[in-house]
């Protein structure tokens, strides 16, 4: 028996274990494909973001 008939076999044994692999699976999913783009949009605006910018929200003094 292959790996690829083992997981099918683990995974389709009952209607419940499969739902709930399809459910975690997308969760796990949306969380990698979240913290991958926010890790991104950070390394491609670099100095560019508020706090970044020591200046703002302070006031100078006259």
């Amino acid at each position: 028996m292959g790996l690829w008939e083992g997981l099918y076999g683990l995974l389709m044994r009952r209607n419940s274990v499969y739902v709930t692999f399809v459910i975690a699976g997308a969760f796990v999913g949306e969380r990698v494909v979240d913290y991958g783009v926010h890790k991104l949009w950070e390394s491609n605006n670099v100095g560019k973001r508020f706090e970044d910018i020591p200046v703002l929200g302070t006031r100078q003094s006259e």
